[in-house]
């Protein structure tokens, strides 16, 4: 499974942006696609999840209300809408597959810079 991100940018703070996340490869074994974030000196943590079949959501307390994932499966797509993003959103954002076996993809990453 291969993931190329795009969207990230530099944004004042509550603005928007969008990212996307191309996904190719073994489609078959993704059962989640998600995306992660690690600021600057902080480890990675989730921000959201979506099944890759029923659509189910997760998202993290800090960024529930504000922004949305969702995935389009004839394109083999994934986006995160982020709305009333804060500078705490600061991060380089990065597209997760998690397959089969609990195997997990990533993509190269796509940093988001929200200035206040």
């Amino acid at each position: 499974v291969q993931l190329v991100e795009s969207g990230g940018g530099l944004v004042q703070a509550g603005g928007s942006l969008r990212l996307s996340c191309a996904v190719s490869g073994s489609l078959f074994t993704i059962y989640t696609l998600g995306w992660f974030r690690r600021a600057p000196g902080k480890q990675r943590e989730l921000v959201a999840t979506i099944t890759r079949r029923g659509g189910n959501t997760n998202y993290a307390d800090s960024v529930k209300d504000r922004f949305t994932i969702s995935r389009d499966n004839v394109k083999n797509t994934m986006s995160l809408q982020m709305n009333n993003l804060k500078p705490e959103d600061t991060a380089v954002y990065y597209c997760n597959a998690r397959q089969l076996g609990n195997l997990d993809a990533w993509g190269q990453g796509t940093l988001v810079t929200v200035s206040s």
